[in-house]
């Protein structure tokens, strides 16, 4: 008994010097503020509704979070800001202290500041501002953000400006001065969110002697209240003593800002509030206890497991009420409500780090997802503040829901949540019911076809985990077979997942080309996405051997990007982009090929190149976590290649010993001896004193509490973990289709005859296929040589093996008019040139979405054309088909002018079109802009002007805009 109460007293005192332990100090908020991490330097609390941070950029996408280490120059400090993401918005009520007389405009108002006086940690910023010489320091609690000012003693007065128009578009915005210490207001605004609805509630320390109202810059006086789209406001105080002023925000109303400011912070203990907040963050980062490593490594650690804890962020005051996907007002019961997820990335490794150190808020975060289903209808793609954007690509919460489900967090409905799964994943949204029909995504159906394809094949895989999970037979064989949807698209002539047209491959292709094909990637990068089926990935590449080669020469090759411009693709080590989500696992398919000692080079290599201490410590985005997830798993020696597998890649670890702190009370140790800087190759593996000889862990094995040992080495041990017994698995063994034939021709239009070759993918297949527009069957005509086309036609086909069918491939082929040329006199993009000169006269017509083929751009300047009809003819109308779509920088042109000749030199205008669609409406639209006219003539002339330069108002400004036309009307 005596021992029993001394070790019992022994684990209280290792506990509470844990929690002792100063880990909010080691943080470096400013990793990540410069390059292109786009992470901001103020406090927030874990998970926290508000983050309080200074602003120094209104603008761009090295401006997304609001702050660069770059600038000089300080607009103030809002409430609400975005971690690492590629898109700008937030920025919310922004408050700027000043002295001398106040302006209104940001550009006067803003002060200089230099980083020597700039001071950051967890729950922590502070600056001092050299135009006004007042120190500003921040802290903050869950729901409030918590300023103290520190004017001069040379100032007579100094002042607290509010600024409500600040940053993204306002659509509306109020004011209330509710007495002498006290504003409350509302701001609605458009950008990434089209509708974020904002309230919040200002107090100050001490009672402003004066306060002026501004309404479009236009000074109105000590205004009780105002409303309007540009609201700014500035309070006067004396400045003998520091002043405090609090913040509170709310999604709900002026009155739940209000409960939330009372509720959270009583009073102005600024003091008090960064012991509070120091105090949550040493809890939060004190789940996972590190020992060793360099001072930096422990930075690096510490400040990749705070960024990692900063989203999903509370969306929720203190009395449960949020406002939801449908933007109306619930009250959550039995769950918190959060909001911001960058699920295409998240999923990958934050969301798995959470199941180790954050059950209960996982929980709270598919609640929310369900909660977004039942109001809003769908499970979340890209959340934020209640507006869902459909950013980026897949349906990424359910890998989420079903890695969570599959160890063991089950605090939800588990049922709701696979008819939510199945409800988006048997849609309409994102090309969901070609996919399902053809089995892949091409691009005449959807944009970045490839990308979307692979996603959603993991994804179908989860959801037939989830199915086998519940004892839905049904549901695992139906999302099985679209798991094993990658087949369809990998081309074993070139050895990589390449884009179709139809039916056909793209052509030319070059697996470095950045192109529409591709999510933020390209065909190098997205060839390894089959983390479902690892074991399927190596036999459709020609085994083993075959794709160690290939996987081998993904961080070898010297080729360089080409296409597209993307500024995501960073942190390249041969054509592996680290500083993108899409190549994060790739480096520990070495396991899965019986060379762990590959993954330790490589992961050794990322961990100490492409991770500092430094403002510009990340090699890309920090994409809400992600980027820190991977560096935290990895440090540790651990990363989930496959979400919902339930399993992680072992790799090497950077520390003497990490020790994780479970909420199941257990704890579990990875140590690692002999471990330097040299010594990064693991010789061997114990857990719980056994030898390990799998390069893989389960969860459930962690959970459990223990201790796994790593034994490291300054050279490959090429034998541990090296048999198929021993490599992690990840393969899909049953219910196994039919790979789609695909067509292969010299194009996909043709002036009198086309031949047609239809290919299968596996050999003992046979194939058959029609002309008519009918499905194809056993009984259509079997395909034994190359099909001769003499007119438009839809070719549809199947491949036939072991009495399975594939799912049907269609292609059009078009027999394009012949009674006239053209000659483009203007530069068309080579991005988008809709098959050549001769997509503006074949007939054949774009879609709503740019990026499916047939539109052409013509960039810079002006489009000019001139169509010869090779005899004269008597004309009717004349026109243009164009697109504008001002998200992508594409303008219809300002006018048409259309001019005729008969020797196609001297030319006579016929008249002009005037664009009178507006130029500052968002979305995709299309018209044709046409004259009638009566006249004979063999030459027509086309001239569509440019709308010229992009303005200042839109993100894209001082760049050319695009023309984007699809086909000269002549008839």
């Amino acid at each position: 008994m005596k021992n029993w109460l001394v070790a019992l007293a022994l684990g209280v005192a290792c506990a509470a010097q844990a929690q002792q332990k100063d880990y909010a100090e080691k943080v470096n908020p400013f990793i990540g503020t410069g390059g292109h991490g786009h992470t901001y330097p103020g406090p927030s609390m874990p998970f926290g509704m508000v983050q309080l941070s200074p602003d120094t950029r209104l603008k761009g996408w090295d401006g997304c979070s609001g702050y660069h280490y770059t600038d000089s120059v300080m607009y103030g400090f809002s409430h609400t800001h975005l971690s690492g993401t590629g898109i700008e918005d937030y920025c919310d009520v922004l408050l700027m202290p000043v002295t001398g007389k106040p302006s209104w405009n940001n550009e006067e108002y803003a002060s200089p500041f230099s980083h020597r006086n700039e001071k950051a940690y967890a729950g922590f910023y502070s600056v001092l501002l050299d135009k006004y010489n007042v120190k500003a320091s921040l802290t903050a609690t869950k729901r409030v953000g918590l300023h103290k000012y520190e004017f001069p003693a040379s100032a007579q007065e100094g002042h607290v400006l509010l600024d409500l128009y600040h940053r993204d578009i306002v659509i509306n915005s109020s004011l209330k001065v509710v007495n002498d210490s006290t504003v409350i207001g509302m701001r609605r605004s458009t950008s990434w969110a089209k509708d974020q609805i904002l309230f919040f509630a200002m107090k100050f320390s001490r009672p402003f002697r004066s306060h002026t109202v501004a309404l479009s810059d236009s000074t109105k006086g000590a205004l009780p209240q105002a409303e309007g789209r540009n609201i700014k406001a500035y309070f006067t105080f004396n400045t003998a003593q520091p002043l405090y002023v609090k913040v509170a925000i709310s999604g709900v109303s002026e009155a739940g800002a209000l409960k939330n400011l009372d509720a959270e912070m009583p009073g102005f203990d600024f003091d008090k509030t960064l012991a509070d907040a120091k105090a949550a963050w040493n809890k939060e980062l004190g789940k996972i206890e590190v020992k060793g490593g360099t001072a930096d490594q422990q930075a690096i650690f510490y400040s990749a497991l705070y960024h990692a804890c900063l989203n999903p962020n509370l969306y929720m005051d203190v009395d449960g009420q949020y406002r939801g996907t449908d933007l109306k007002i619930h009250k959550a019961e039995g769950f918190d409500n959060y909001s911001v997820f960058s699920l295409w990335d998240t999923h990958r490794a934050l969301h798995p780090l959470m199941t180790l150190i954050n059950q209960q808020k996982t929980n709270d975060w598919i609640n929310t997802f369900l909660a977004q289903y039942k109001y809003g209808g769908m499970l979340p793609v890209w959340e934020l503040s209640g507006n869902e954007t459909f950013c980026m690509i897949g349906y990424h919460s359910v890998p989420v829901i079903v890695d969570a489900y599959q160890k063991g967090i089950r605090g939800y409905d588990a049922r709701y949540a696979l008819e939510a799964m199945r409800s988006y994943a048997e849609g309409e949204r994102f090309g969901m019911q070609h996919y399902i029909r053809q089995g892949y995504l091409s691009m005449d159906t959807q944009p970045e076809s490839v990308s979307r394809t692979l996603e959603y094949s993991y994804d179908d895989w989860c959801i037939a985990q989830m199915g086998k999970m519940l004892g839905n037979t049904e549901v695992f064989n139906r999302y099985m077979k679209r798991a094993q949807s990658y087949k369809n698209l990998y081309d074993a002539s070139t050895g990589f997942m390449r884009g179709k047209i139809g039916g056909r491959w793209m052509s030319p292709f070059d697996p470095t080309e950045v192109n529409n094909f591709f999510t933020e990637a390209n065909s190098w990068q997205y060839s390894f996405a089959v983390p479902q089926d690892v074991s399927g990935m190596i036999r459709l590449y020609g085994g083993k051997e075959k794709f160690t080669k290939k996987l081998n020469l993904l961080f070898t090759t010297e080729d360089k990007l080409s296409g597209r411009h993307q500024s995501d693709i960073t942190g390249l080590i041969g054509q592996y982009a680290h500083g993108n989500e899409p190549s994060h696992h790739i480096a520990y398919l070495f396991n899965y090929l019986g060379q762990p000692w590959r993954t330790q080079e490589l992961v050794h290599q990322v961990m100490t190149t492409l991770y500092h201490n430094a403002p510009d410590g990340l090699s890309g985005n920090e994409d809400c976590g992600q980027m820190s997830a991977w560096y935290v798993m990895s440090a540790m020696g651990i990363y989930p290649v496959t979400p919902g597998a339930g399993t992680y890649a072992l790799g090497t670890p950077t520390f003497d010993e990490v020790k994780l702190h479970f909420e199941n009370g257990k704890s579990f140790t990875i140590k690692a001896s002999q471990l330097s800087d040299k010594n990064f190759y693991v010789q061997g593996v114990k857990v719980n004193g056994k030898a390990l000889p799998n390069s893989w862990i389960a969860h459930s094995t962690m959970m459990q509490g223990g201790s796994m040992e790593f034994t490291m080495g300054a050279t490959p041990n090429k034998t541990w973990a090296a048999t198929d017994a021993n490599v992690p698995h990840s393969s899909i063994a049953s219910n196994q289709i039919v790979a789609v034939p695909y067509a292969e021709a010299a194009s996909d239009r043709f002036t009198a005859t086309m031949k047609v070759s239809l290919k299968e993918v596996e050999p003992n297949t046979v194939i058959y296929y029609t002309l008519d527009g009918s499905t194809p069957t056993s009984r259509s005509t079997k395909y034994t040589q190359p099909v001769t086309l003499n007119k438009t036609t839809t070719l549809k086909a199947v491949a036939f093996r072991n009495g399975q069918y594939s799912q049907v491939m269609q292609t059009p082929f078009y027999l394009i008019p012949t009674d006239k040329t053209i000659q483009v006199l203007s530069k068309i993009h080579p991005q988008f040139e809709a098959g050549g000169p001769d997509g503006l006269i074949d007939g054949i017509r774009g879609q709503d979405d740019f990026r499916l083929g047939a539109w052409q751009s013509h960039y810079p300047g002006n489009l000019e054309a001139i169509v010869d009809l090779k005899a004269p003819r008597q004309l009717k109308k004349l026109g243009l088909s164009v697109l504008q779509d001002l998200g992508v920088w594409i303008w219809y042109p300002t006018q048409v002018e259309f001019f005729v000749s008969d020797n196609g030199k001297d030319f006579s205008s016929a008249g002009v079109v005037k664009n009178t669609f507006s130029d500052r409406e968002y979305g995709s639209f299309t018209q044709v802009l046409s004259l009638p006219v009566n006249i004979r003539t063999r030459y027509v002339k086309v001239v569509a002007t440019t709308h010229g330069i992009i303005p200042d108002w839109h993100p894209g400004k001082g760049e050319p805009c695009h023309i984007f036309a699809d086909e000269i009307i002549i008839e």
